[in-house]
């Protein structure tokens, strides 16, 4: 009966220690993220420490770069937000880092409000919140659409800006669940009611029809791009952030690269 005496053991354990496990866990758990915070530091001192400051909201990185990213092959990029300049909107074509970028920034606001060391030569931050919508799938067992589950996420989103430290946003590829004149004004209003509600961050799109929200916002929304060579039926990036909207697009380039004819 060693079964049912092991059961009987663990559950006199349960009613006298119960209570107190969740605590335990905690305080655990505690210690073992500063114990990684440590690590990463320890195994990257070329890694600065940020600057948190207060006032107006800014994120201003010099040569932000993803931690994941083996340092021989990282290219890094500035990346600078501020009040004048709440949101940047990034083109470029299929593969060319837009989405790497806003997971760069991401990641590396999130070390810095961690109290860890950060990605770049130097991080200038006010305190803030990250929230993302990158990777939104489908669900068969939930019944939703991309663009169901997208708008769901952004509604999300949309109730954290309204509060206290401010929303950094990082949008990859939004609204491309739906057609293209729902999507271009959709994109307006969410950035719109974003900035409003006081956030500020990233949109990612390789529409160039979402490049002219831009316009109307006095001047808070600029446009960078990544841009792309194609050479001898190959694909090279260079995964420099240029300022303006990207001039090229390599979506037919590549079907044909691989014996489409298109």
């Amino acid at each position: 009966m060693y079964s049912v005496q092991l059961a009987f053991a663990a559950e006199r354990w349960r009613q006298r220690h119960g209570r107190a496990v969740r605590s335990w866990l905690r305080v655990i758990g505690e210690i073992e993220a500063v114990m990684c915070l440590a690590t990463y530091s320890y195994e990257h001192p070329a890694d600065p420490f940020p600057e948190l400051v207060q006032g107006d909201v800014c994120f201003d990185g010099v040569e932000v770069g993803h931690p994941l990213i083996p340092a021989e092959k990282c290219v890094r990029n500035d990346v600078c937000l501020s009040e004048q300049k709440r949101v940047l909107l990034v083109s470029g074509s299929n593969m060319s880092g837009k989405s790497t970028l806003l997971r760069a920034v991401g990641i590396n606001a999130v070390l810095a409000m961690a109290g860890a060391p950060v990605r770049a030569r130097r991080l200038r931050l006010t305190p803030l919140r990250v929230g993302a919508s990158i990777r939104v799938n489908d669900s068969l067992q939930d019944g939703s659409s991309r663009f169901y589950a997208e708008i769901t996420r952004l509604r999300k989103l949309f109730d954290l800006a309204g509060d206290d430290p401010a929303l950094l946003f990082l949008l990859d590829e939004l609204l491309q669940g739906t057609n293209s004149n729902d999507r271009r004004i959709g994109a307006e209003g969410m950035v719109r009611a974003l900035l409003n509600r006081g956030a500020f961050g990233l949109v990612s799109t390789h529409d160039l029809a979402l490049t002219d929200i831009g316009g109307p916002r006095d001047g808070q929304v600029y446009n960078v791009h990544f841009q792309d060579e194609f050479e001898n039926g190959k694909m090279f990036f260079d995964y420099k952030l240029r300022e303006g909207v990207v001039t090229k697009s390599n979506g037919l380039a590549l079907m044909r690269s691989i014996g489409l004819d298109v």
